[in-house]
C-alpha cells in the first residue's frame, strides 16, 4: 500500500536566513564548481597549452585554451620574479607572482603582447572586451620552495605537507563582469556554458591550478635536470588553487538580494524534491552511503585555528557518529527516509550537521537537482524600479514579512548598533568598525537592511494605509532603498538576512562561508571574524584528465583501498 504524500514545503526564509544557518552551508551539487566541471566533461570540452615561454627563473607566460563545441576560452598567464618583500595578498599590492586573464577566444600574438603590457598590472591596466575576467596570485612560499626541492632531488613532496597547506598559489583577487574594461556578465550570459552564476571566475580559477602544476614542474627541472622526479598525479589532485577571503565579500550578498535569493532557493526546491523522494533505490541509498562515509574523511581532515570554528567541527564530528548510527540503525528503505532524516536532524543535530545533510541527500539525483543550476542566475537588469502605486499597507506587510523580527529591536542601543559598514580609502577594501569608538558614521555604507526597515516601517505608520507609497516616498526619500528592497521580497522571500548585521555580535564570516560553499568551497578555515581562508578545486581532475566519471564527486575524499 502506497504511503500517504507527506506536506513538504520549502523550509522558510525566517529558519534558513539566519546567519547561523548561513554560516554553516555546506558545498552541493549546486556549486558552481562542480556545475562548471559536470557541463566541461559532459560536452567533451578539450584542452591545450598552445603557449609556455617560461624561462629558468619562472618568468614569462602561457597560455591554456579550453575547446568547446561552440567556443573556446583561454587563460593568459604571466610568471614573475617577485621578490619576497613585495608579496601582499593585500588589494593594494601592485605585484604579484603571477597574473591571469580568461580571454573570449584564442589570442593572437598581437593580443598577447598587449596582455603582456596590461595584465601584470591588474588595477593599474586596462583590458578589453575580449577579456572576462582578470586575476592574480602568489606563492604559498613554504610550500612551493619544499615541493620544487622535493622533485628536483628525485623525490616525491611530503603528503603531510601538501595537506596542510592545500595549495601552491592562492589568489588574491578574480575580477569579473565588466570590471577593468573586461566583458560584462550581460554579454555572456547567453552562453549556456556561462549562464549560471561565476562559471567565468570558475573557469579561469580551474585552468589556473593547471598553469600552476606545470609551472613547479617545470621550477624544479630548471633545478634538479634530469634527475628531476614528476610529481605523482595522485598528490597533485590533492592540490587547489587557495584563496583569502576577507569583508570585501560580504556586501555582496547584501547588495545581491536577488541573485542570493536564487542560489538559497534553488538549493531548497532541491532538498524539498529530495525530501518527496518516497522510496530511494538501492543505488540511491548507496550514493548517499558512500558519501556519508567520505564526508566523515573530509571532516576528519578540517582543521582551523579559529575557537568558533573548532567547536563547530567537533560537533559535526560528533554529529557524523549519531547520523552514521541513525542511518545504519533504521536504513533507508523506509517511506519518506530523507524526509525522516532531515526532520530528525533538525532536532538531534547542530547546524553544521544539519546543512551537511542537506548537501548529502541532494547527492544520489541528479536528475531532480541539477537542472536547478539554471535557476540560480539573476536575470533582471540592474535595480528593480519601485512600484510607486503599491499602498503602503502593503509595503508594511512585505516589511514586516522579511523584518519584522527587527521593530522591537531598540536600535538606539549600542549593542543593536555597535558596528557600521564603510570603506577604506587607505586600503580600498570594505571594513567594519566600531560606530561608538571610530569617526566612521559619515562613511557608513547601506548595508543594515534591518535597521533602515525598522526606521522605515515606524515612518510609515505615521500615514495612511490607503496611500500610494509615492507619496510617502516624495517626502520621505531616504527609504528609496528599503522600499525597493521590501518590493524585491516578492520575488527574492530568500534575499533578506534575517539578523542584525551591525549588531556587535554579528560575525561576517558567516556571510563569507554562505557565498563561498556555493563556489563549492571546503574546509573553511577562519583565521578572525572577518576573514576566511578556504581552497578550490583540491581533489578535482586536471583537464586532461576530466571525464563524466570523475566530473562530480571529486570533492569527496577516495576511500582507502
Amino acid at each position: 500500500m502506497t504511503s500517504l504524500t507527506p506536506h513538504i514545503t520549502k523550509r522558510a526564509p525566517s529558519e534558513v536566513m539566519r546567519l547561523e544557518r548561513l554560516g554553516s552551508l555546506h558545498q552541493s551539487r549546486l556549486s558552481f564548481m562542480r556545475i562548471l566541471l559536470r557541463r566541461l566533461a559532459a560536452d567533451n570540452w578539450q584542452f591545450t597549452r598552445p603557449l609556455f615561454d617560461i624561462d629558468e627563473k619562472g618568468v614569462g607566460s602561457a597560455v591554456y585554451t579550453a575547446v568547446g563545441p561552440d567556443r573556446s576560452y583561454s587563460l593568459v598567464a604571466f610568471a614573475h620574479d617577485l621578490p619576497d618583500e613585495k608579496r601582499s595578498d593585500r588589494v593594494i599590492a601592485d605585484a604579484w607572482d603571477a597574473t591571469f586573464t580568461l580571454f573570449d577566444g584564442v589570442p593572437s600574438t598581437a593580443d598577447i603582447d598587449r596582455l603582456r603590457q596590461n595584465v601584470p598590472l591588474q588595477e593599474a591596466g586596462r583590458v578589453s572586451e575580449k577579456e572576462m575576467s582578470l586575476s592574480r596570485a602568489n606563492r604559498s612560499v613554504r610550500l612551493w620552495d619544499h615541493v620544487v626541492s622535493a622533485l628536483a632531488s628525485g623525490s616525491q613532496p611530503d603528503t603531510d605537507a601538501i595537506d596542510q597547506v592545500g595549495y601552491l598559489m592562492r589568489t588574491t583577487a578574480v575580477y569579473g563582469s565588466g570590471k577593468f574594461g573586461a566583458a560584462d556578465r550581460e554579454t555572456l550570459c547567453n552562453r549556456a556554458e556561462l549562464y549560471p552564476p561565476f562559471q567565468v571566475e570558475m573557469l579561469s580559477v580551474y585552468l589556473t591550478r593547471a598553469f600552476v602544476l606545470d609551472l613547479v614542474q617545470h621550477m624544479a627541472q630548471s633545478v634538479g635536470g634530469a634527475k628531476t622526479a614528476q610529481l605523482d598525479q595522485s598528490i597533485a589532485r590533492r592540490l587547489g588553487i587557495g584563496n583569502s577571503t576577507g569583508l570585501g565579500m560580504a556586501p555582496f550578498v547584501i547588495n545581491h538580494p536577488v541573485l542570493f535569493n536564487n542560489w538559497i532557493a534553488a538549493r531548497e526546491e532541491a532538498i524539498r524534491q529530495v525530501r518527496l523522494v518516497e522510496m530511494p533505490t538501492v543505488d540511491a541509498a548507496d550514493v548517499f552511503k558512500d558519501r556519508l562515509t567520505r564526508s566523515a574523511i573530509s571532516v576528519a581532515r578540517w582543521t582551523s585555528k579559529h575557537p568558533i570554528q573548532i567547536q563547530k567541527i567537533d560537533a559535526l564530528k560528533r554529529d557524523l557518529v549519531l547520523l552514521r548510527s541513525r542511518v545504519a540503525t533504521y536504513g533507508l528503505q523506509t517511506p519518506y527516509p530523507w524526509d525522516q532524516l532531515m526532520t530528525w536532524a533538525a532536532s538531534e543535530l547542530s547546524c553544521e550537521a544539519q546543512e551537511l545533510l542537506a548537501s548529502l541527500i541532494l547527492e544520489p539525483y541528479p536528475d531532480l537537482v541539477d537542472p536547478l543550476a539554471n535557476c540560480m542566475a539573476d536575470t533582471s537588469s540592474g535595480n528593480a524600479s519601485i512600484d510607486g502605486s503599491m499602498l503602503i499597507g502593503d509595503v508594511n506587510n512585505l516589511l514586516e514579512e522579511s523584518f519584522g523580527w527587527a521593530f522591537d529591536l531598540d536600535w538606539h542601543a549600542r549593542q543593536n548598533c555597535a558596528r557600521a559598514w564603510y570603506v577604506s580609502e587607505e586600503k580600498l577594501e570594505p571594513r567594519l568598525g566600531e560606530r561608538f569608538e571610530e569617526p566612521i558614521v559619515p562613511y557608513e555604507q547601506p548595508l543594515a537592511p534591518a535597521r533602515d526597515a525598522s526606521l522605515a516601517f515606524h515612518a510609515l505608520k505615521q500615514w495612511p494605509e490607503t496611500c500610494d507609497i509615492s507619496e510617502f516616498l516624495r517626502s520621505n526619500p531616504e527609504h528609496r532603498h528599503t522600499i525597493r528592497r521590501a518590493q524585491l521580497s516578492r520575488v527574492a522571500p530568500y534575499g533578506e538576512i534575517r539578523d542584525n548585521t551591525i549588531s556587535s555580535e554579528v560575525l561576517p564570516i558567516d556571510m563569507l562561508r554562505a557565498k563561498l560553499s556555493f563556489f563549492g568551497a571546503t574546509h573553511f578555515d577562519p583565521r578572525s571574524d572577518r576573514w576566511v581562508r578556504i581552497c578550490m578545486f583540491a581533489g578535482a581532475p586536471y583537464p586532461e584528465a576530466l571525464s563524466e566519471s570523475n566530473a562530480d564527486d571529486w570533492v569527496y575524499p577516495d576511500l582507502a583501498p
